[in-house]
């Protein structure tokens, strides 16, 4: 049969593109060295003569976060060019994948980036879809501007002192993650070496101390926070938090005195000098130590620091007085405790500071260590500080600003999933009015869906719900669910919510029948082949050899499913057995040959197979296929349904059954057997009892107008809630 050859001429090209996915994407999921998280000559192991041009020789690992320096060799002495940073030393950002773009970057000692390289990357998009090239020209932006400036992605706003940067197209959440990582990187190093100077903030002034709180006094009104981190949260198992840390601000009288005692309090700030501030730091619980098990004597307690805005305080040795009580009534006993000082001009106790737990996250996949923070804020409240808290006005995070950026593209994209859900929730008022020759009441509203999914949400936007996204949120829901991370792109996060809302309604059918790009234009390619002439060429598979082949998507979804424990960068790969990357985002003329041939097949098939695609291989379909079996509303059916084959024979999406039921899985909701379930000349059953009724001189009621219909004994086609309407 032509379909059979067509499929197996298809296969081939399917098999090509995990093989072509190498040229693409040289950085993807490399295994870089272990010492180069580990070594303190860093650039034994990294290419940092590539980001720092005219560099000859680099010095060890220095500061905290760490850097090196580079040198030149002028007349026999070294001269000192810039800097070299890796960024998983000094952030964790995650890109869309979850996981961080490891970034080698070069910084002048004037704070100008000269070189910026990446070392290796998850990102899907950038491993099957856009190529790294786009990745290397983005990073190239950088070089020449200041890390001072305020750099964001979009358009630059002189009057607002903001330098933009173009974004690449489809990647919008690994540019946003990018420009983080760059802007966190420099600026952390760049007030570490004083190139930037640190904000000099209003010292705090407090009122006298009256009364002792106790612990839960002080836990209450927020003068003591806990910081906890799960084992799953840096790849470990375990029932008992990893770290479980209590923390406080000593220099306050009221909150000092009931940690410390009087006598302690007043020991204690008579060590401080003028600027200099104390905070305490207890662990109750924690399969790990705060301390850090590699502190050697002048070195730094590289496993906790407080961050003031973007100014970072560490400590050294001299830095750490010992803890060995807790006065306050209602106080946890503790396994290790720390008072730390902070001696950095910039700290003031008026303004919300974070303390930052550092930690090495393990990677299940390849079992290597990379660099994880983990932050709890603290604020002394109002009552503690003379005056009351000052004004703080906090810039927005980075997924807000697109939000607000994007706000009337995504008010419109609401609208438009809104005003089709209406159209769907009346489909019986639309079903009514509508014939087996005049289907447009119905058919309006599918048109217009198919357009706009296809000319907004798939070619403009670039929006298509993915298969790749199902499994990084199954992944994160397992180990580190991160909102920040899916509300990065807002029409793709809008569209899931929507998603997943209409599937327990009405099932997978209406985002796959009326909203989703690629099966949209597969639909629209069927009928403009009809409507062109090719009607004679279009068929269906025979129903037995259709029903063996639509659990074929099943075994997809279920094999990159399991594909993802063993390694998520394989199942990306292989889940290129979608082709809406090469269709929308990148586009078949773009691509190497083989994405091109098979999305170019599949589309060329569904010119003579309605949704070739979307009945036998679409692992998005499968995945949404199943919870279609919890839906709340499914389609009509009539006893006479069991017997008739009436709406069978027209079911584009062959999801009748012999018996006459619907198989809401496999069902696109086209609502064409629903205009027939109305329709009393095309219905056997009600044109049968039309026919009797009008040879006996029975009335018929009029519907609008328009036709008859002849109510019968109607069933639904399974139980449905009470109160609730089919």
């Amino acid at each position: 049969m032509f379909a059979l050859r067509a499929l197996r001429r298809l296969i081939p090209a399917l098999a090509g593109l995990v093989l072509a996915s190498a040229v693409h994407a040289d950085t993807y999921e490399v295994k870089l060295p272990p010492e180069l998280g580990t070594s303190p000559k860093m650039c034994d192991y990294a290419p940092c003569a590539e980001v720092m041009p005219g560099a000859t020789s680099f010095s060890e690992r220095k500061g905290q976060p760490p850097f090196v320096e580079a040198y030149k060799d002028e007349g026999g002495q070294k001269k000192l060019l810039g800097y070299v940073m890796l960024s998983t030393d000094i952030t964790d950002t995650p890109a869309y994948s979850g996981k961080p773009v490891v970034t080698l970057i070069g910084m002048d000692t004037a704070g100008k980036f000269v070189g910026v390289k990446i070392l290796k990357h998850s990102e899907p998009i950038l491993l099957l879809g856009i190529p790294e090239s786009l990745l290397i020209k983005f990073n190239n932006q950088y070089l020449g501007k200041f890390v001072g400036d305020n750099i964001e992605i979009g358009k630059s706003r002189p009057d607002e002192n903001i330098i933009g940067l173009d974004a690449i197209t489809g990647a919008t959440v690994t540019v946003i993650a990018q420009n983080q990582v760059m802007m966190t990187s420099g600026t952390t190093v760049a007030k570490q070496v004083g190139i930037l100077k640190p904000v000099i903030r209003p010292q705090a002034k407090f009122p006298p101390a009256t009364g002792t709180p106790s612990w839960s006094d002080l836990v209450a009104d927020g003068s003591v926070q806990r910081l906890t981190v799960k084992p799953e949260e840096v790849g470990l198992k375990g029932d008992g938090p990893y770290m479980d840390l209590w923390f406080g601000y000593l220099n306050q009288p009221v909150i000092g005195q009931a940690i410390l005692g009087k006598d302690g309090y007043a020991s204690l700030m008579s060590r401080l000098k003028d600027g200099e501030h104390a905070i305490f730091i207890i662990k109750p619980a924690g399969m790990d130590s705060f301390k850090g098990s590699g502190f050697v004597r002048g070195g730094i307690y590289d496993r906790v620091q407080v961050r003031q805005d973007k100014d970072s305080f560490t400590f050294r040795d001299l830095d750490y007085v010992n803890l060995w009580s807790v006065a306050a009534a209602g106080a946890p006993a503790f396994s290790e405790s720390a008072i730390f000082i902070i001696r950095g001009k910039g700290f003031s106790a008026a303004y919300p500071w974070k303390l930052v737990f550092l930690g090495n996250k393990i990677d299940k996949e390849t079992a290597a260590k990379t660099f994880a923070n983990f932050d709890k804020e603290y604020w002394l409240a109002d009552k503690y500080l003379e005056g009351g808290r000052p004004v703080v006005v906090k810039p927005d995070p980075t997924w807000l600003k697109v939000w607000k950026e994007r706000a009337v593209e995504i008010a419109g994209f609401i609208v438009f999933l809104l005003a089709l859900s209406a159209a769907y929730a009346s489909r019986d008022k639309l079903v009514r009015r509508a014939n087996r020759q005049r289907r447009w009441p119905v058919n309006a509203f599918k048109y217009t869906g198919w357009v706009i999914s296809i000319g907004f949400v798939g070619f403009s936007a670039m929006a298509q719900p993915s298969i790749t996204q199902v499994l990084t949120w199954f992944h994160s829901l397992l180990f580190q669910w991160k909102w920040e991370l899916f509300l990065s792109d807002p029409l793709i996060f809008v569209f899931w919510v929507f998603i997943i809302a209409t599937v327990f309604i009405w099932g997978r059918g209406f985002f796959c029948g009326w909203l989703c790009p690629f099966g949209s234009l597969s639909e629209l390619l069927f009928r403009l082949g009809r409507l062109v002439g090719l009607k004679r060429f279009q068929f269906q598979l025979p129903k037995p050899l259709h029903d063996k082949l639509k659990w074929v998507k099943y075994v997809v979804f279920f094999g990159l499913l399991a594909v993802s424990f063993f390694s998520m960068g394989l199942a990306e790969k292989l889940a290129e057995v979608e082709p809406f990357k090469t269709t929308f985002l990148v586009g078949i003329t773009n691509r190497s040959w083989p994405y091109s041939l098979f999305a170019a097949g599949l589309l060329g098939l569904s010119i003579f197979i309605e949704r070739p695609f979307c009945k036998y291989l679409c692992p998005l379909g499968a995945a949404l296929a199943m919870p279609t079996t919890f839906r709340w509303f499914g389609l009509k059916r009539k006893d006479e349904c069991t017997s008739c084959k009436a709406c069978a024979k027209g079911c584009g999406s062959q999801a009748i059954d012999a018996k006459g039921n619907i198989d809401q899985r496999e069902c696109m909701l086209c609502l064409d057997c629903m205009v027939l379930y109305y329709d009393d000349h095309a219905c056997p059953p009600l044109a049968q009892e039309r026919k009797r009724r009008s040879k006996a001189g029975q009335p018929l009621t009029p519907i609008n107008g328009k036709g008859y219909f002849i109510p019968i004994h109607q069933v639904p086609a399974e139980p449905q809630k009470k109160g609730a309407t089919a």
